[in-house]
């Protein structure tokens, strides 16, 4: 499957949830799962971009209790509690899971095949393996990096 199909394809699931859950009884709220390698507390600067997930998805009509849930993963800044982390997340069914950080991705891709991915700030998801291109990532991953090497040329082009 094509990025850009999967990308969709994740658009339209989370267009069709509200119509979906308001159809059925409310039994099960659509679950997005996140993993992040720091805190869940305050003193954890990455908790930031966290944060900002929620309110970026409330202005696309989705509220936290009503029309969508979270299940939240912390791993306090214990790398090897990321693939315990990924698995309990693949065995609570979420519907898709949002991983911060390369070595959150690697455990979630680890832990499922079947369960999109959302990788936000990955180094270079090429060289680690979680995407066959930055133009066709192809598998269950997608997201954004910072450090790709296909980016730093063109990059530098517009700083000319």
């Amino acid at each position: 499957m094509r990025r850009r199909e999967f990308i969709s394809l994740l658009s339209g699931a989370l267009a069709t949830w509200p119509l979906a859950a308001h159809t059925q009884q409310a039994t099960k709220l659509p679950q997005i799962g996140i993993l992040s390698l720091g805190r869940g507390d305050k003193s954890d600067a990455s908790l930031t971009t966290v944060d900002a997930f929620t309110p970026a998805l409330r202005e696309l009509g989705y509220t936290e209790g009503q029309n969508i849930a979270f299940d939240r993963k912390f791993a306090d800044g214990d790398a090897n509690k990321l693939s315990e982390l990924a698995q309990e997340l693949v065995e609570h069914r979420v519907d898709a899971i949002v991983a911060f950080a390369t070595p959150a991705v690697l455990a979630a891709k680890k832990a499922t095949s079947a369960i999109p991915i959302v990788g936000i700030g990955m180094a270079d998801p090429v060289e680690d393996e979680l995407a066959s291109s930055l133009a066709r990532p192809g598998g269950n991953v997608t997201g954004t990096t910072f450090l790709g090497p296909e980016l730093v040329s063109k990059r530098l082009q517009l700083l000319k």
